[in-house]
Order: C-alpha cells, then structure tokens, then sequence
C-alpha cells in the first residue's frame, strides 16, 4: 500500500505536530507502509500565507503525482479539493474552543472552514478519545471518529533519572495562554525552593508571564529557554525533579505522556485530555486552583523519593500504551478500510 503523508510541519524546528509526522512517517514505514513524505522544505510552514498554500495547492499537487492511492493529512488541516481519499487527524478542536485571542483569520481558516472540510474526509483520526467527543460535539455528531494514541519517541524511554539536588520542574510545550504557565508563576511564592524551567517556542504570552513573575517577586527563578535542542532536552528530562503540565486545553498532551515515558514525577491539570492520558496515575490539580498547585508541588518536593518510585511503577505501562509500533498498526487498519471502499 502506498500512502502519502503530509510532513509539512516537521520542516525546519518541528514542534508538536512535526514530530507527530515525522515519528508516524517512520513508525508506518517499519510496518510495512511506502509511505511518500510529501514536503515543501523551501516553504516557511509557520507563515499564514505560505500554510494556505501548501494546504490548499502544494499538498494536492503532490499527492497526485506522488502514485499514492490515500492522502494522510496529518497536520489537521486538509485541502478543500482533493486529488485522492483523504484520512485527516483532527489533533484538537482547539479553533473552535480557546483561541478566541488569536487572529480572526487565522480562526475562520482552522476553525470554521476546516470543520466543514473535515466533513468530506474518508477517515476522521483523534489522538484521544476526548478530542473524539469534542469532534463530535462541534463538527458532526453522526462522524465516525477513530482514536489513535500518538506515539512517543523511544529516546524517553532511555532517559536515565539522576534528578539534580536543587529542585527545578520543568514546563515543556509552546509558551501559550492554554498552555497557563501563569497558574505556575502565581503558585512560586509558595513554593520558596522551586525553580522552573519552560522549554517550547514562545507567543505574546511569554511576555505576561515575565511581567508577572517580576511582579511576584520571583523572576529569578524561572527560565523560558525558548526551543532548545534534543540533547538539551534530554539533559532536562535527565535532571528535573518533575514535569508540570497546567494546560487549559490539550488534544493529546505529549509534554505528560513523554513524562510518564521518561519516568518524570508529573503533575497535571484536571483538564481535557489529561485526565485520559493521566490515567489516574498522575496527581492532578485544577488548572486555576493556584493554591491547589502550591500544595501538590509542595508535596512532591517533600517526598522526591516516594514520589519517583511511583514514576517508575507506571513508566513500562506508558511506554507500552504510547508506542508509535502499536499506532502505526491502528493507521494501517485505517488506511485498509478506507482503501477497501
């Protein structure tokens, strides 16, 4: 079977999305899949303009002369005239949630007209059941929607814990209001030995969450890296004594299933679909409950061993759970479904 994948995103300093493609593109190729990786490297995928036209021109193009017979439009977006069958993973409803802040735009593009794309798919995928019912709930009640847990990349499940003595948590993922690493700065001054260090491209936001960590008192005890490098992340996951995750909203939540991977002590926010990747394995705090959060940090902190010894009780069921073996195997039956009608 000959598929062609989407990998747009993975151009340049892939985030989310373009490490979803590019570990999906290799885990579907180890599974037997010729899979054609269908890119524009000279394109900037971050512009407004230059998306639109890989979306809606370039990627069509490429996918008919690419000799596949089904088009995986993995980026969430896909092309509103379609050259072959479509599958598209709908990462979250995020569009039609919680970016009311952003350009009016950009949320007609990937809200509203991508969910009237999406109702001429071949296949809907989720990453989770939760973006699932949100699918259903905001674009089409009667949809089919498959779930497929994204992969997580073997290199966290090699991460060797040797937490440094001063405690630091670690905060990865876009610096973005769902993101609410603010929840985190009101929580610091009552946590006098904590240090944070965010990792993840930042957006206007950062510069809220500087303010107000100069207002508190406590700027000199975070850290917003910014995009660092693998190896630098890998350093982090090394070193830390947890990860937080205070999303607001996440259609997957990578940043708490690579914790629970790398056997990080996590934290979460009683959200979305952090509840479902948690498990009820991962303490859990109200995303706004900033008391709520001093408390369970607190806690963590006065038990780091027995806190590190659940981390590693749950690391092989993560890893078997989020293995991109086991996701390539779940696309695959996708592909042969919709190839079959």
């Amino acid at each position: 079977m000959i598929v062609a994948l989407d990998t747009q995103l993975a151009v340049g300093t892939a985030t989310g999305i373009g490490v979803y493609q590019r570990d999906l593109a290799s885990a579907l190729t180890s599974a037997g899949i010729d899979v054609r990786a269908l890119s524009a490297p000279r394109i900037d995928p971050w512009r407004f303009d230059r998306r639109v036209l890989w979306d809606q021109v370039l990627l069509p193009l490429q996918a008919a002369r690419s000799g596949a017979a089904l088009l995986h439009a993995s980026s969430g977006t896909m092309p509103f005239v379609r050259t072959l069958p479509t599958i598209v993973t709908v990462h979250d409803m995020a569009w039609l949630r919680v970016q009311g802040h952003t350009r009016p735009y950009a949320r007609a593009y990937f809200g509203t007209l991508q969910a009237r794309a999406y109702r001429h798919a071949a296949a809907i995928v989720c990453d989770s059941h939760f973006s699932a019912c949100e699918f259903n709930e905001l674009v089409d009640g009667a949809a089919r929607v498959d779930v497929v847990y994204p992969g997580v990349e073997p290199r966290f499940a090699h991460v060797t814990r040797r937490p440094d003595e001063s405690p630091f948590a670690l905060v990865a993922g876009t610096v973005e209001a769902r993101k609410n690493l603010l929840v985190l700065i009101e929580a610091l001054p009552f946590i006098p030995s904590l240090r944070i260090i965010s990792t993840g491209p930042p957006t206007p936001y950062a510069d809220d969450v500087r303010k107000r960590a100069a207002e508190l008192g406590v700027a000199d005890r975070l850290e917003l890296r910014g995009y660092v490098t693998r190896a630098e992340l890998d350093d982090l996951y090394t070193r830390a004594t947890c990860a937080l995750i205070p999303s607001r909203y996440e259609g997957f939540g990578y940043a708490l299933a690579e914790a629970m991977c790398a056997g990080l002590p996590a934290i979460a926010a009683r959200s979305s679909s952090l509840v479902e990747v948690a498990d009820e394995r991962v303490p859990l705090v109200g995303p706004d409950d900033v008391r709520g959060w001093a408390d369970a940090i607190t806690a963590l902190l006065a038990n780091r061993a027995e806190s590190q010894t659940r981390a590693d009780a749950i690391r092989a069921a993560a890893q078997a759970r989020f293995a991109w073996s086991t996701a390539a195997t779940n696309m695959r039956a996708i592909y042969e479904r919709v190839a079959a009608r």
